[in-house]
């Protein structure tokens, strides 16, 4: 049986995750120092798997978060289909009680079934969908490469599961996310079908001793 198994990540923490600011895609943070040692650790972790390719956006937080494995010379790949869902004009800028209840708001629409429903200047779900498509059905048509690791975002991440597992983006809220989570699939080429293997597992994680910086 040939298989496919993804390890897909979100990228570690960023100074603008640590004060609640939206990022999105228009915002190319880096990481910060607990966001490193985040990464470093998952590396810790899952050095000794032997993966063919990487895949990340191209945002600069998702390639320091596989830095650690990209050192090691594994081929590596970046897509701007794996970006984050472009949250629009209220990018980037410092929480507020206005900017909270437009965002809740917003997910609350997609909750409902509008998933054309878009931030100001920003995207819709079905438009991150209509993008991250052709990347997965270019990284499936690789079976040659068996273990492969995906560095993406959060609300992008939810909608390309739904993708893989054939759901509603009614779902994309089920799947829950942290900075440097991982997310294990496997992939069937026989039948065609994903095969959840670990959800959100942070347990990479539990040794880290924060920074005294922060």
């Amino acid at each position: 049986m040939k298989r496919k198994s993804i390890y897909l990540i979100r990228h570690g923490e960023t100074d603008l995750n640590r004060r609640g600011v939206v990022q999105g895609s228009g915002v190319n943070s880096s990481l910060n120092e607990w966001g490193e040692a985040q990464a470093a650790a998952f590396f810790n972790a899952y050095q000794h798997v032997p993966f063919d390719k990487i895949y990340t956006s191209d945002l600069q937080r998702t390639h320091q978060s596989v830095r650690g494995f990209i050192k090691q010379g594994i081929p590596h790949e970046s897509y701007s289909g794996l970006n984050e869902i472009s949250w629009g004009l209220r990018e980037g800028k410092e929480p507020n009680t206005g900017d909270t209840s437009y965002y809740r708001d917003l997910v609350l629409a997609w909750k409902a079934g509008d998933f054309d429903a878009a931030a100001e200047g920003g995207e819709s779900p079905i438009m991150v969908r209509d993008r991250q498509i052709p990347v997965i059905e270019t990284i499936l048509s690789r079976p040659h490469e068996r273990n492969i690791l995906i560095a993406m975002h959060g609300r992008a991440m939810r909608v390309l599961l739904t993708i893989l597992f054939k759901e509603s983006l009614i779902h994309m809220d089920d799947y829950e996310h942290s900075n440097l989570c991982l997310y294990r699939i496997n992939y069937s080429y026989d039948t065609g079908l994903f095969e959840m293997e670990v959800k959100n597992d942070t347990t990479h994680l539990l040794s880290l001793e924060i920074p005294q910086t922060l």
